[in-house]
């Protein structure tokens, strides 16, 4: 059911601490009920994941310090809850989602924007903020989806039928319609509609920050405002070195602030566009309007939206993610590491089932949390045998395994706490030939220093190339086809903790493992939190 000490499930009282405590921090007490309603997100009516009748859900606004009391109710009538509190560890941006099945493609999503405390002052200026929540949008369910994943034959998911922006879209129309090829009915909404496009409204000749963060479940996206040049100065929660660019690519799992300067002509709007990026895009992009007051809302841009990278120019993509930076001031990290952990990323079969394994073992999550598992010393609950720290060096990356064959496997990486650990993310070739997919790595209850990207295997001698003077802290990272990525992070956080791949149906075919370090630190576990299997039966 649930990973670890942050991630909630089924019916409780929530109770989350942001760090940073200050003399200004406050309680601040949520209801939420979790149901199942009707909408028309992309003007296709279907049944969505919502919280308190909202879709997205509600937004969460807190300062640094301060603790959220989430009293949660689970009406859905077959199935648990879990919530994830996605990246929280520092002021920043970032979002929360469901971790249970594949929720998250079901709608249970927000935002979580957590402000630096009445004491601080973040080190950039703007006049006003605007959010953009995206995400991806299918118009199968998600247990049709499920069980498509786990059938035999391979049912893939396919592509989404379209792209949201903050909960809406358009799946039969386009707002430039004039520019589509192959054309499309040009969208008419009176303003009202659940799927007409949530205007962007700014005032001319000011800075805005645009909080950015990608919820989605399979596609890697390109952001671009016409005629606007962004500068980005946040990434995932953290502060990074200021550049400006064009168009900004965003993962799975990612968030960013970006600054906004509206120092084009006020008496035009001007086209908001997402495209789909590192796979063939087969979805339409997601349009909505940045609007110049006092020019009419309603006045469409005359010119075509900004025109999204070929999906396959990884160039484009490496450019942009080599761009970041710790902004100067920022935790450094260790100069050393205790322990390395290679994890090769590859796309298997277990007997006849096609899988996601990480060194050749394909995650399933044991009945038991892991948490009660080892608080409690059960030990038949979950494999005891560690995953291995490395893979065959004789493996070639670069093609179809030989073998492609895996197993199945819910064994941990136990680490000691406060130690320090290098995790290098090795792609590799999938089951079909000159085929390697794009995979944003998410950890949680952890930020992760990203020390540096490769091209084919990683090797020793490689980490001499490792940035250790300003590497940004994350929490979600790529890697990207043929490459590696390395990663260091200091196990200081008590728990058992996922780190997975962020897209939903790789999570669900075995994609992630788990790492558990302090358990004896953790003090009282909610009972809701330990509801299932043999922990569940201890509270009967």
């Amino acid at each position: 059911m649930g990973w670890g000490s942050m991630d909630v499930a089924l019916c409780c009282i929530i109770a989350l601490c942001l760090v940073h405590v200050s003399l200004g921090a406050k309680a601040r007490h949520f209801k939420w009920e979790v149901v199942y309603m009707y909408r028309s997100p992309d003007c296709f009516e279907h049944i969505v994941m919502g919280i308190n009748g909202q879709f997205p859900g509600p937004t969460i606004r807190a300062k640094a310090g301060d603790t959220l009391v989430i009293e949660l109710t689970n009406k859905l009538h077959t199935e648990g809850v879990v919530i994830h509190w996605h990246g929280i560890r520092q002021p920043g941006t970032y979002f929360y989602h469901g971790h249970y099945g594949m929720q998250r493609s079901a709608g249970l999503y927000g935002s979580l924007i957590v402000d630096v405390a009445d004491a601080e002052n973040e080190p950039f200026h703007y006049d006003g903020e605007l959010n953009l929540l995206l995400s991806d949008w299918w118009h199968q369910s998600v247990h049709e989806q499920e069980v498509g994943l786990s059938s035999i034959p391979f049912r893939w998911i396919g592509e989404p039928q379209s792209l949201l922006i903050n909960g809406r879209g358009q799946y039969n129309c386009s707002m430039a319609a004039k520019f589509s090829n192959p054309p499309i009915w040009q969208c008419k909404f009176r303003g009202n509609e659940q799927c007409a496009p949530q205007i962007l409204m700014v005032k001319p000749n000011k800075t805005y920050r645009l909080r950015i963060a990608s919820t989605t479940a399979l596609a890697s996206l390109n952001l671009a405002i016409q005629g606007h040049k962004m500068v980005v100065v946040e990434a995932d929660g953290n502060h990074v070195q200021p550049f400006a660019v064009n168009d900004l690519d965003i993962y799975s799992g990612e968030s960013y602030s970006v600054l906004l300067t509206t120092d084009q002509d006020p008496s035009m709007n001007y086209w908001i566009s997402i495209g789909v990026r590192a796979r063939e895009p087969k979805t339409p992009r997601a349009l909505t309007i940045l609007n110049y007051s006092p020019t009419s809302a309603s006045r469409i841009p005359m010119s075509q939206p900004p025109v999204t990278p070929p999906w396959n120019d990884y160039n484009h993509s490496k450019a942009f993610t080599k761009s970041i930076y710790a902004l100067m001031g920022s935790p450094k990290p260790p100069e050393t590491s205790n322990r390395r952990i290679v994890l090769l990323n590859t796309q298997n079969r277990v007997n006849g089932f096609v899988k996601w394994s990480v060194n050749n073992v394909s995650l399933v999550l044991p009945s038991t949390p892991y948490l009660g598992s080892l608080k409690f010393g059960l030990n038949n609950t979950f494999d005891q045998k560690s995953p291995p720290d490395n893979y065959d060096s004789s493996y070639d990356i670069m093609k179809p395994a030989v073998n492609q064959n895996s197993t199945l496997g819910s064994g941990i990486y136990t680490i000691s706490l406060n130690t320090t650990v290098d995790v290098i993310l090795q792609n590799a070739n999938a089951l079909a030939k000159d085929v390697s997919e794009i995979h944003p790595w998410h950890l949680h209850g952890h930020d992760f220093w990203v020390l540096g990207y490769g091209e084919g295997k990683f090797k020793e001698g490689d980490e001499k190339t490792f940035n250790l003077k300003n590497p940004p802290l994350r929490n979600t990272a790529v890697i990207f086809p043929y490459g590696w990525t390395a990663l260091r992070f200091v196990a200081d956080n008590p728990g058992v903790w996922a780190f997975h791949c962020h897209i939903e149906p790789h999570l669900h075919m075995g994609m992630g493992v788990v790492f558990a370090l302090g358990v004896h630190r953790v003090g009282q576990i909610p009972r809701e939190a330990l509801a299932c299997g043999s922990t569940g039966n201890r509270q009967n």
